[in-house]
């Protein structure tokens, strides 16, 4: 079976590379340097180099509230435009399975915790990450109308807040956990009492370790 794994250099699709070369498997791994995967040709191209049978998409365009913040219009557009090129082609190549990964930011601002599926339309998103949920939460449409329409045997993953090894610990990109471990470890380096984080503390988060 030939897989195919766009983000595999990533936080999440590296550790997913390391899993499918534990079980024997040497999946093709899209790098961004070769292929642009806002671009329908480099698109083509890719699918046209790989033959993938399998195919996770990882790739995306993410970081935390700054980020969000900075990128709104970029973030909403790679985010559509990648995943729908790769749901286009996996139908033209036939793929076996597609496997597309969204995300916790897709859920409206004011779902009631714990969070389930059936929530996940009665509302619009936090407004800091509604760009990036709104265009993921629109790949979950194409999927299903592409398994309608077209037979493509493809899941939809909503993983929650993810962290552990590799992750982003930039403090303008970087997601809760790797935010506030580096702000811990600046204040130790720095001899400083105090650290600043974020909110009010009344938020609840739930995180989800990457290996697993």
């Amino acid at each position: 079976m030939n897989v195919l794994v766009t983000g595999g250099t990533g936080f999440l699709g590296s550790h997913l590379v390391e899993r499918l070369l534990e079980a024997g498997v040497e999946p093709f791994v899209a790098r961004h340097s070769e292929y642009d995967l806002t671009t329908a040709g480099d698109v083509r191209r890719l699918f046209s180099d790989a033959s993938p049978d399998l195919v996770f998409h990882l790739a995306a365009q993410v970081g935390g509230i700054g980020a969000n913040r900075t990128n709104p219009g970029r973030f909403w557009y790679a985010n559509l435009i990648m995943g729908a090129h790769v749901l286009e082609q996996s139908r033209f190549a036939n793929v076996e399975k597609l496997v597309m990964v969204g995300t916790i930011c897709s859920y409206p601002k004011f779902t009631p915790v714990p969070f389930r599926e059936e929530d996940l339309w009665s509302g619009y998103p936090e407004e800091t990450n509604a760009p990036y949920g709104v265009a993921k939460r629109a790949l979950l449409v194409g999927a299903r109308a592409y398994r309608e329409q077209y037979g493509l045997n493809v899941i939809y993953l909503l993983p929650v807040n993810l962290y552990g090894p590799r992750d982003d610990f930039d403090l303008e990109t970087s997601h809760v956990i790797p935010a506030m471990i580096r702000k811990m470890i600046d204040a130790k380096k720095n001899g400083e009492r105090r650290v600043v984080l974020w909110g009010d503390g009344s938020p609840t988060r739930e995180f989800l370790y990457v290996d697993d």
